[in-house]
């Protein structure tokens, strides 16, 4: 469904990403990880059409999203830090993104449930803890039901009940066939979610592999202890 084949970036003499190429497909839950710099963030605005690569092809359900922006509509963005309109209560920014998507298909309001959001929708955006901010750009992400969902380090600053919901959230819609892709330094969190591993580094991607593929491979159970075995033997 996403495809991105020999995709490079520079920001001057920094070259970001550098011949990047993996894909991803329906039902899968794909981690892009790797130290801060490596280019996860930069890639992610590449297929949400912020950053324009230098060269190389990204494909969303096999067109060319240089053709076209429609595709955007299908893709659910989480970001690490959400900025909303300050003097906006939730409410009304729910509402207004509600009117901008202009959809007659039924709204996903899960999140907003379970996050027990609704008795907060008076509150104004410049006055949230970061806790309810990510809850609020959580809900806001799952919202209209979009096929692919892009999650920068989506359990950060959430409390252990939330964190909780919000993985189940994510795995109940990747059971309904939803492609995710999730950047996180908390690997802990990703265990359970995750079926894919990218692991970048300087701007290109050391490893592509599923996760069991990976825990097998080194005779690990846990992502984190995996990674640090891979990553040890290969500098070694």
């Amino acid at each position: 469904m996403i495809e991105a084949v020999n995709l490079s970036k520079s920001f001057g003499k920094l070259r970001v990403l550098n011949n990047v190429t993996f894909t991803s497909n329906i039902g899968e839950c794909t981690a892009l990880i790797g130290p801060n710099g490596c280019g996860k963030t930069t890639l992610i605005k590449c297929m949400l059409g912020m950053v324009v690569p230098d060269s190389g092809t990204l494909r969303f359900k096999n067109e060319n999203i240089s053709t076209g922006w429609v595709y955007r509509s299908m893709i659910g963005y989480m970001p690490q830090i959400g900025r909303y309109p300050e003097n906006m209560k939730i409410g009304q920014v729910i509402d207004m993104l509600a009117d901008i998507r202009n959809q007659n298909a039924p709204l996903d309001e899960d999140l907003i449930n379970s996050f027990g959001l609704r008795k907060l929708y008076n509150k104004r955006m410049g006055n949230l803890s970061g806790g309810t901010m990510q809850k609020v750009s959580a809900s806001i992400a799952f919202l209209f039901n979009p096929d692919v969902l892009i999650l920068d380090e989506p359990t950060a600053g959430l409390d252990p009940m939330a964190s909780e919901i919000l993985k189940e959230k994510i795995l109940a819609e990747r059971n309904k066939g939803k492609l995710f892709l999730i950047t996180s330094h908390i690997l802990s969190e990703l265990d359970d979610i995750v079926s894919h591993i990218v692991y970048m580094q300087e701007g290109s991607i050391i490893f592509y592999k599923t996760l069991e593929a990976l825990k097998t491979e080194v005779g690990e159970t846990k992502l984190s202890k995996a990674i640090a075995h891979f990553m040890s033997n290969t500098t070694a």
